[in-house]
């Protein structure tokens, strides 16, 4: 584990190489235990660095790591589990290893298979190759890589200055290729979702390569822009070829278990000890029940929050006792969080509205001396936990309507439909339905409504909002990806999907990639802990993925095909419980302890944010939350972009 960065097309070698130790110096807490430099006469304009978190092969796994002829080498941050088997399989090929490391299959693996190494490989990475065999091409190759899900980040510029690839966003502006302006395209999509969405950042110009995507550079020649291609797909999974699939639940609840369990003893290599993220729901459950199986009294830890209604401290406890783990809970209030906000907003490194939960549980679990963490994520889109799989399906029905109803019909009943949904749910709730009636062609999917933090109107109150799509050349290319692209085209995928395989496709390429992966990493990596997620596991992943609709789930029981997989193994209370989203009391703390604090930074916009937002909508929100019209959601978001543009932009 570790953060990775490289640039070329630069004019002079000097120039690769600073470029390349400013930006390693800028993720020396994504790994404080080793350095490493790739700077090569052979690749004049080409330089890498990395830093290194050393948790496979302590020490025999420094970076870059090279072949036997030194015309190749990668650095990469993540870990392949499965590197013992790939590694058998190159030696019985001829391929000679040096060291222990996981990261060593990766070149190897490059040399015999060449791109199509990356289906070879299970686990979360991000990658950069760089092949310096003349015979390959002109010159020298750079290749880089993400896993199918995006658990680990890549990003990358080009500009005249050159090409530029880190594993954070802050360490690219710091290779000064970049300039620090501000993107429109990713404000809208910020306060539409409450984070930035793949595949675009908050600095202009600069680019997250998409989860299960690769992109080929070849160095010297400065005429050909960068062009991300997918290389993973689930449609063409071993699984979904496999003529032997389940057909009906009962089936597929047979062969999850033993999928499930291979994923976490997978996820617990590792030559330092390994703890977890419990709380009270299914997920972390599972995790921790099966882990601890493999490693008996394995530690876990919990945040707590004690005098709060959403506290789950006693059931976690009944959970750790059950499944045997070494307990620790961290207990919070509005005080203690007021203390360590800066700290905690330091940590991301794309604003969010999501994630300071993580960062607590992250230094707790670092504190104590861990390095790696298991975590439940991924769970609930994976298996149907939230709440916006149904809410999806409502608003379809509603955008079905809209689209046939003509405008003015729209417009005319949109004041009723306010009212009439505002006494059955939140005026939150009420907003997103009625944006998806008043303009059902806004958003590519009737999920993209259930999802939204600010309607489309809403964001026309406090930015001029850019909805542009992305530019394609005469011959059909990409010129540059925008976030409206990105969500046609995963929208596109879906709909030839079943209804709730479509949905669970959407949480996976949307919500939980652009916001739960991105700040899970970002918060644990800021305390040098890596963080893996067993339901995750590709082969797990792409099981599901095949799976028919029928055989999914069963109607009036969350998840129930992970429900039905860990019968027996967790208390009754636990798997059967209704969803209960994990969140901190910021709707009490932000009228208690955090309520000056975050009145004084919405009146004081940041200098770099000023030219795109309108004060007067700033303000309309916070009245709007203190009057009870709103959630915390609205004005927390706001702050926190705020935060994060005057400390980085």
């Amino acid at each position: 584990m570790c953060g990775i960065c490289g640039v070329g097309f630069v004019e002079h070698k000097n120039d690769a190489e600073s470029c390349v130790r400013r930006m390693t110096a800028a993720l020396q807490h994504r790994g404080p235990d080793d350095s490493g430099f790739l700077v090569d006469p052979r690749a004049p304009a080409l330089a890498m660095g990395m830093r290194r978190l050393s948790i496979i092969d302590l020490r025999g796994g420094h970076q870059p790591i090279w072949n036997e002829s030194r015309d190749v080498a990668v650095m990469l941050n993540g870990e392949i589990y499965n590197y013992r088997e790939v590694r058998r399989i190159l030696e019985r090929s001829g391929h000679r290893f040096t060291t222990e490391s996981d990261t060593e299959v990766v070149v190897h693996g490059w040399e015999e298979w060449g791109e199509e190494c990356l289906s070879e490989f299970r686990g979360m990475f991000a990658l950069a190759i760089i092949d310096l065999r003349r015979h390959y091409t002109a010159g020298p190759v750079l290749f880089l890589a993400r896993d199918p899900l995006g658990i680990k980040p890549l990003y990358y510029t080009q500009t005249k200055e050159g090409f530029a690839f880190a594993s954070e966003v802050r360490a690219l502006v710091a290779s000064g290729i970049p300039t620090r302006a501000l993107s429109q395209d990713a404000i809208t999509s910020y306060l539409l979702f409450g984070s930035v969405s793949e595949p675009v950042t908050l600095v202009d110009g600069v680019f997250s390569l998409p989860p299960g995507h690769r992109m080929l550079l070849y160095v010297p020649d400065r005429r050909r822009m960068p062009r991300p291609h997918p290389w993973w797909d689930p449609k063409r999974s071993p699984a979904a070829r496999d003529r032997r699939k389940p057909r009906d639940f009962g089936s597929a609840v047979k062969q999850l278990r033993p999928l499930i369990e291979d994923a976490v003893r997978a996820h617990l290599v590792a030559d330092v000890p390994v703890g977890l993220f419990l709380s009270s729901g299914m997920d972390s459950g599972t995790i921790a029940s099966l882990a601890a199986r493999e490693h008996p009294k394995i530690q876990s830890f919990h945040v707590a929050l004690p005098g709060t209604s959403l506290d789950e401290s006693e059931l976690t406890r009944q959970v750790a006792e059950r499944c045997g783990t070494r307990h620790t809970e961290i207990a919070m209030d509005g005080v203690g969080v007021v203390a360590r906000l800066d700290e905690a907003l330091a940590a991301l490194d794309q604003p969010t509205m999501d994630g300071i939960n993580t960062f607590f549980v992250s230094w707790a679990a670092r504190q104590a001396g861990l390095k790696v963490a298991l975590s439940g994520l991924g769970g609930d889109e994976l298996f149907a936990g939230y709440q916006t799989f149904p809410d999806s399906r409502r608003l379809e029905h509603l955008v079905s309507v809209g689209r046939l109803a003509p405008r003015f019909v729209r417009a005319a009943t949109a004041g009723l439909l306010t009212r009439l949904l505002s006494m059955q749910r939140s005026p939150d709730a009420a907003a997103k339905a009625v944006a998806a009636w008043r303009n059902p062609a806004a958003l590519a999917h009737p999920y993209y409504f259930a999802r939204l933090l600010f309607t489309p109107d809403q964001v026309k109150r406090l930015t001029d909002a850019r909805f542009r799509p992305s530019a394609v050349s005469a011959d059909g290319t990409t010129l540059e990806p925008t976030w409206i692209g990105w969500l046609q085209r995963i929208a596109d995928e879906a709909l030839h999907m079943e209804a709730l395989a479509g949905a669970s496709w959407l949480e996976m390429r949307h919500y939980m990639a652009s916001t739960l992966l991105r700040d899970t990493d970002s918060v644990s990596m800021a305390n040098s802990l890596e963080v893996r997620v067993p339901l995750l596991d590709t082969p797990l992943v792409e099981f599901v993925c095949a799976l028919p609709d029928g055989a999914r789930h069963l109607r009036r029981m969350p998840k129930a095909l992970l429900a039905s997989a860990m019968e027996g193994t967790l208390p009754q209370q636990v798997l059967h419980q209704k969803k209960r989203t994990f969140t901190l009391p910021w709707e009490e703390w932000l009228r208690g302890p955090l309520r000056s604090r975050v009145e004084s930074s919405l009146r004081e916009i940041a200098p770099s944010l000023r030219s795109y937002w309108k004060a007067d909508g700033t303000q309309e929100v916070w009245s709007a939350f203190l009057a009870g019209k709103t959630s915390w959601s609205r004005p927390w978001s706001l702050f926190v972009l705020n935060e994060w543009c005057r400390r980085f932009a």
